[in-house]
């Protein structure tokens, strides 16, 4: 059982370039998309393209409307892509663009006529289709591209670098198994596209000989025994021994195919597998897309002209340069404004971290001490008010002490919030404060009368000085056969005793409740 690799191994770079060698990082990649409203036959026509261009392209390259251009260039640096091919179609006709990435030049064709893979293949007699030829790149021929002018040489420059280059002293002949021809016609001004299979076959053997070489099974149903089937000359077709002598080459190297070996002689044949095209170059700009016009094939413009819109994209290029200048600019201001918020808030963070838990409790603790003295206070003015209420004169000095209240901001923070009464409560206490402030003075002797409940006296005995509830005797009604002593107190508020409240003056349980019952 092998070794795992480690993770070292897997990270190591020597081994990441291993799996991808340096001349298939260095062959020229290219992207083949179409853009804009565009018919199913140039959809069509542009996987065709990709299959022309296979393997270095992106086979299976799904563009979509909202992509672009930016976007594929984005990438290309990533996926080492250096040119793209891109299609076209208006009203007018279809169009192909060849731009070299990332910063140009850009050459614009327009596309005469075109046909489909599939329909060439189809219209042939004999088709031969492999797809083994599909996995090296092919061979570009260019006829007649020696004409005058530097679009000229642009163009061909172009085409020629679209294709890996080949080494004459390291070339493998059985990998060049396609070829790409472009044939220049100077009087019609178009370039026409063929797409080709190479083949070699044996040559100077008869066909039954050539079937046997090639490991074709021969058919033996008209001949006695294998010698007849070799020397009968009718087997033979009229074609077979009409190859052009131009045709054939002694191989130097052995092909894949069966009889085409080394210092044989073959004749080389082609078949083609589409699609074609015919385009006419119509312009050449300097940038990506968008730069200046170094050559048109319909429009011709003066130098004054030219120097003009020279003049208008070098001020364009200009207020570019300072709109991206300001945005960093402005990008840069907010980020340190951000790193200074963040600063500040880091720093009140430190800020209260270093008061102490002690200090806190200190604080804590003061709170707690001022807020039992205001309570303590509360309570003595409580007990001298009801003093004089109950009396009717000022209390002596050392009976109640009294205690300035210490004023307290509102924003000071005393440790504790203001208890609140609850409705029930709130109500209860008015009700005990109304029953006090009718509290009349008869001959010394202190009496209650409760305004709504004005049945019951209020009377002292004379031994134990006790405080007692009786109530009035009424005509028609059963009187109390004694009076009980009111021994308990009931707390109202703060866990003080409510001193003005009525006892219990009946015997035995309420049978209801209602108004008279508290």
């Amino acid at each position: 059982m092998g070794k795992r690799k480690g993770k070292c191994a897997k990270k190591n770079p020597a081994s990441k370039q291993a799996l991808e060698p340096e001349h298939l990082v260095k062959a020229p990649h290219s992207f083949v998309i179409h853009r804009g409203q565009c018919s199913k036959d140039l959809m069509d026509l542009t996987k065709d393209f990709r299959k022309l261009m296979e393997p270095f392209t992106a086979a299976q390259l799904k563009e979509r409307k909202k992509n672009t251009i930016k976007d594929f260039l984005s990438i290309s640096g990533y996926l080492h892509v250096s040119h793209m091919i891109m299609f076209t179609e208006t009203e007018l006709g279809t169009y192909m663009r060849l731009a070299r990435l990332p910063r140009g030049p850009t050459l614009t064709f327009r596309v005469h006529n075109y046909s489909l893979a599939r329909d060439v293949i189809s219209s042939l007699k004999k088709q031969y289709v492999m797809m083994k030829a599909f996995q090296n790149a092919p061979l570009i021929v260019l006829n007649s591209f020696s004409g005058e002018g530097m679009h000229m040489k642009l163009m061909a420059t172009m085409f020629q670098n679209m294709f890996p280059t080949i080494n004459i002293t390291t070339v493998k002949l059985k990998n060049i198994r396609r070829c790409v021809l472009m044939n220049y016609n100077p009087s019609t001004k178009l370039i026409d596209l063929r797409h080709y299979a190479i083949r070699a076959t044996p040559v100077g053997l008869n066909k039954g000989t050539k079937k046997m070489v090639q490991g074709k099974i021969p058919n033996l149903n008209r001949c006695r025994d294998m010698s007849e089937f070799f020397d009968k000359a009718a087997l033979m077709s009229e074609s077979e021994f009409e190859d052009d002598p131009n045709s054939q080459v002694v191989l130097p190297q052995t092909l894949s195919s069966r009889g085409a070996a080394a210092d044989s002689k073959s004749a080389i044949r082609l078949f083609e597998l589409g699609p074609r095209i015919s385009f006419q170059l119509i312009k050449v700009e300097d940038g990506l897309m968008d730069g200046e016009v170094l050559f048109h094939e319909l429009v011709e413009k003066t130098d004054e002209e030219k120097a003009l819109i020279k003049k208008k994209r070098e001020e364009k290029k200009r207020q570019k340069e300072k709109r991206k200048a300001q945005q960093e600019e402005n990008v840069k201001r907010k980020q340190e404004h951000k790193e200074e918020l963040k600063q500040k808030a880091l720093d009140g963070i430190k800020r209260k971290k270093e008061v102490t838990e002690s200090q806190r409790l200190m604080e804590l603790a003061a709170a707690e001490s001022q807020n039992t003295a205001d309570m303590e206070q509360d309570e003595d003015d409580d007990d001298a008010d009801y003093y004089r209420k109950e009396v009717g004169a000022e209390p002596e000095q050392d009976l109640f002490t009294e205690k300035r209240k210490r004023k307290v901001d509102d924003d000071s923070n005393r440790g504790f919030k203001k208890m609140r009464l609850d409705k029930k409560l709130k109500k209860k206490f008015q009700k005990h404060q109304d029953v006090g402030k009718n509290v009349q003075q008869d001959g010394g002797k202190k009496k209650f009368q409760n305004q709504e409940h004005g049945k019951r006296k209020f009377q002292r005995d004379q031994d134990g000085g006790k405080r007692r509830f009786t109530k009035k005797p009424e005509d028609g009604k059963n009187k109390h056969k004694g009076q009980k002593p009111f021994n308990k107190q009931r707390k109202v508020f703060g866990g003080k005793v409510n001193k003005l409240n009525r006892g219990k003056g009946r015997e035995g349980k309420a049978k209801g409740k209602g108004k008279n019952r508290k």
